[in-house]
């Protein structure tokens, strides 16, 4: 064998070895910016999707970057002014309503955020499973609200033993489903040369919706707790 065709040989070895290396390295490496990026996206469900799978990482994120393939493109339609004044309405009527009756408030509040997640642009209500994942996408930080919410209404609104920790669980759930309705029907956000000539008592927050407690929700005044 001539001195030309062993260099030649050793040649394609060495290139053959680095090739697959680096064919076994880069999908690590895009894994971990791909995780890193949905722990991102995503804040706490990041985590909630690692437990839900006993720990696996890898399972976690790909479930969250299907969802994110399907809802990624999801835009939203702001409600118009006459129609978010009546949700927040019934939003308002939903909490003054807790102080009398707990389990039937929150049982509204459940199809009432359902409704209003459809009417902006979020799967129908009636499939639950699909909505909870595309408001994951787009609100990853208040969803555990609204599913917290939807968890108290199916099975903890038929009464308790100990009444007043079943209520107070019912009046946390109310409070912590407030944020996702107040990003949900929040108005459209205007350009920000226009945004910021707007008042400086209205600059605080991304709209003025139910942002305070004029029926009292608090532990004092609901009855049982």
């Amino acid at each position: 064998m001539s001195t030309g065709l062993i260099i030649a040989l050793i040649v394609i070895v060495i290139v053959a070895a680095a090739v697959a290396g680096a064919a076994a390295v880069f999908p690590r490496v895009r894994g971990a910016r791909g995780g890193r990026g949905l722990r991102r996206r995503f804040g706490p469900e990041y985590e909630r999707a690692v437990a839900r799978h006993d720990g696996d990482a890898k399972a976690a994120e790909r479930e969250l970057a299907e969802r994110l393939h399907t809802y990624g493109s999801l835009r939203e339609q702001p409600l118009g002014a006459a129609e978010r004044e009546r949700y927040t309405a019934r939003w308002t009527a939903v909490q003054e309503r807790f102080v009398d009756s707990p389990a039937d408030a929150v049982a509204e509040a459940d199809r009432l955020l359902a409704e209003l997640a459809g009417a902006v642009g979020f799967p129908d209500g009636g499939r639950y499973e699909e909505q909870l994942d595309a408001l994951s996408v787009h609100h990853a930080g208040h969803v555990q609200g609204y599913r917290r919410l939807h968890q108290v209404a199916r099975f903890q609104t038929g009464g308790s033993a100990d009444g007043g920790t079943h209520t107070e669980e019912m009046r946390e759930a109310l409070l912590e489903a407030r944020a996702l309705f107040e990003d949900l029907a929040a108005p459209a956000r205007r350009p920000r040369a226009e945004a910021g000539k707007q008042a400086p008592e209205h600059s605080a927050g991304r709209g003025q919706g139910p942002a305070r407690h004029p029926w009292g929700l608090h532990r004092q005044h609901a009855k049982g707790s």
